[in-house]
């Protein structure tokens, strides 16, 4: 699949993601390694998500994982805690704020 293909599959699966609840902002990177590699962002703000397909400088927390491994999450068939020990799913960053994303996925 090429990077293209990734982003499309991967926001589809995110976009509907409830984020109403959440207060403030938070932004963060997502990297894709292996085949069709690339970077997206996801950014909550004023209670809403937007996912782009482009590197975002003032994030709060970086993913870094393959796709596949995005998508499993994505689809529920992998728990993000799970992918995180098994060092599937990389985190950088804040791990508070990476939590409370992964709580809403």
């Amino acid at each position: 699949m090429t990077f293209q293909e990734i982003f499309k599959k991967v926001k589809e699966y995110f976009i509907n993601t409830d984020v109403s609840r959440v207060k403030g902002h938070m932004a963060f990177q997502f990297n894709i390694i292996g085949e069709g590699s690339g970077i997206f962002y996801a950014e909550i703000k004023d209670g809403r998500l937007y996912i782009e397909p482009y590197d975002y400088n003032d994030r709060d927390v970086t993913f870094t994982a393959t796709a596949d491994t995005y998508f499993k999450i994505a689809s529920r068939q992998l728990n993000p805690r799970i992918a995180y020990a098994d060092r599937k799913l990389k985190i950088d960053g804040d791990l508070g704020k990476a939590m409370e994303l992964l709580l809403l996925l």
